[in-house]
């Protein structure tokens, strides 16, 4: 007895993306020696990387970051970067790295990936303690003080800014200037708020690639709870139903690709393997936006722990 013998007739029919055929998604996830098997469709540049704790992980994640910050300034180059607000523990790592190497960012352009909005794209004010752009300067802009990325160089996902994005980057890639995507994986696999679900709104796999950003996206209700107890405490009445995302149109332009995927709770619990399984092993499909992950150069760093075994454990 599971889900697939139980959800007919359940609450749960139909809740979950059209695309999901829950029978080979059970089938991506195996022992948990096995996840970094390579697979077929995964980039010759493509890595995931197993961390044994937290410290490792943001550790390793933050030396990958600032390391593409101090090639760039090495070879006299620029160097942008889509970012996000989840993971970011990594963030403290990229300031002290760079304190470091006395390496400024004056070179550095970055792209927030999303931000919580209303139905018509407004977003929280920047000193709200639940703006992604509150979080940005709390935990990387301001710490890196005289080093810090120039502030005309940052940009936010506002539904005056989000629409400049597409321009913004082709006119650094047109400059040779590498992007470098940074990502969360979502419980719904989402990369940025790209949730699966809008899948369904595209004729073909190469119109949904060619989306670069939506404003006011609907998000799926598990992304909803997914931020209620990662973000905000589990109160779910705290959380905004949309928000302004980048889209496959753009995170797909990546050059490099570094990921983190934290997602454990403590007491053996946690939300994010089977996403990871998803991640690692499904193979791209629009229904589920993290598949292409391992289509792009790059590394993912995850907490050992996500990989199992993903079998029941009462808490």
């Amino acid at each position: 007895m599971n889900f697939n013998s139980t959800v007919k007739g359940s609450a749960l029919e139909g809740f979950y993306p059209a695309g999901w055929d829950f029978d080979k998604i059970d089938a991506c996830i195996d022992a948990p020696e096995t996840i970094t098997e390579r697979q077929s469709f995964w980039n010759d540049g493509f890595t995931p990387i197993q961390c044994n704790d937290l410290g490792e992980f943001e550790t390793y994640m933050g030396h990958e970051i600032a390391m593409q910050i101090k090639l760039a300034k090495e070879k006299g180059e620029k160097v942008a970067f889509i970012l996000p607000v989840g993971p970011m523990g990594m963030y403290k790592w990229v300031v002290y790295f760079l304190k470091e190497w006395k390496i400024s960012c004056e070179h550095v352009y970055t792209f927030n990936m999303d931000e919580w909005s209303d139905s018509e794209g407004n977003t929280l004010s920047p000193d709200n303690t639940g703006a992604f752009q509150y979080a940005m300067e709390q935990a990387l802009f301001n710490p890196l003080g005289e080093l810090t990325i120039p502030k005309d160089q940052r940009n936010f996902a506002t539904k005056e800014n989000l629409p400049t994005y597409p321009e913004k980057i082709a006119a650094l890639k047109a400059e040779g200037v590498k992007l470098v995507l940074v990502y969360g994986i979502g419980r719904m696999c989402h990369i940025a708020f790209w949730e699966p679900q809008f899948a369904g709104e595209y004729e073909s796999e190469a119109e949904w690639k060619k989306q670069p950003y939506r404003i006011a996206a609907k998000i799926h209700p598990l992304t909803v709870e997914q931020n209620a107890f990662t973000s905000f405490k589990s109160r779910t009445t705290l959380v905004p139903c949309r928000a302004n995302t980048i889209g496959p149109g753009l995170f797909l332009q990546a050059d490099y690709a570094i990921g983190g995927a934290d997602g454990t709770l403590g007491r053996g619990m946690q939300w994010q393997g089977m996403s990871l399984w998803m991640t690692l092993r499904h193979g791209p499909t629009p229904w589920i936006t993290s598949s292409y992950i391992p289509t792009l150069a790059g590394r993912l760093f995850f907490l050992k722990d996500l990989a199992g075994p993903l079998v029941a454990e009462c808490n």
